[in-house]
C-alpha cells in the first residue's frame, strides 16, 4: 500500500506543478480524455479536461500551493486521494487564495498506467467550532 500511496501523491503533485508551470502536455498525459474537475464555488462549476487545459493556457493560473497531509486509499483499479492545500489563484484579474481540500479519483489504466478521472477544489469553512462538532461524531475517536 505504501508504494501506492507515494505513487499517487507523487501524480498530484505532478499534476498540480504542471498547472503551476501551464505545462499542457503534462496535463494532458496525466488526466483521462474524460476527466472532470468540479470548483467549489458557488453554485459549484465544472470543467471537462479540454476546458481545463483551455482556461490554463489562458487566464486560469496557480501561482502557488502547499500542500498539507494527504490520505490514498485504493479501490481496485482506482485510488482516491485527498488533502488539505493552501492555494493562490487567478482567474483573469480575479485572485482566489486561502485554504482548500483536494479530492481527486486517479484510475490504473492498462495502456499509461494511473490517470486522473475526477477531481475537485473546494475551500475549507474556517469555522473550527464546525470541525470540531464534526470530529466529535468520530465514533472511532476515544
Amino acid at each position: 500500500m505504501a508504494k501506492i500511496e507515494a505513487n499517487i501523491q507523487a501524480h498530484q503533485l505532478r499534476f498540480m506543478q504542471s498547472w503551476m508551470h501551464r505545462d499542457v502536455g503534462a496535463i494532458r498525459s496525466l488526466a483521462a480524455r474524460d476527466c472532470m474537475i468540479i470548483f467549489g464555488t458557488n453554485p459549484p462549476e465544472l470543467l471537462d479536461r479540454p476546458s481545463f487545459v483551455a482556461a490554463l493556457e489562458k487566464d486560469f493560473r496557480c501561482l502557488g500551493f502547499r500542500m498539507g497531509e494527504s490520505f490514498v486509499r485504493r479501490y481496485g483499479k482506482t485510488a482516491w486521494f485527498t488533502a488539505p492545500v493552501e492555494l493562490e489563484l487567478k482567474l483573469g484579474a480575479r485572485e482566489w487564495k486561502g485554504r482548500f481540500l483536494t479530492t481527486s479519483m486517479w484510475r490504473k489504466f492498462t495502456i499509461g498506467g494511473w490517470k486522473l478521472v475526477e477531481s475537485s477544489l473546494a475551500p475549507v469553512d474556517r469555522d473550527d467550532r464546525l470541525a470540531d462538532s464534526v470530529r466529535r461524531l468520530q465514533m472511532w475517536q476515544g
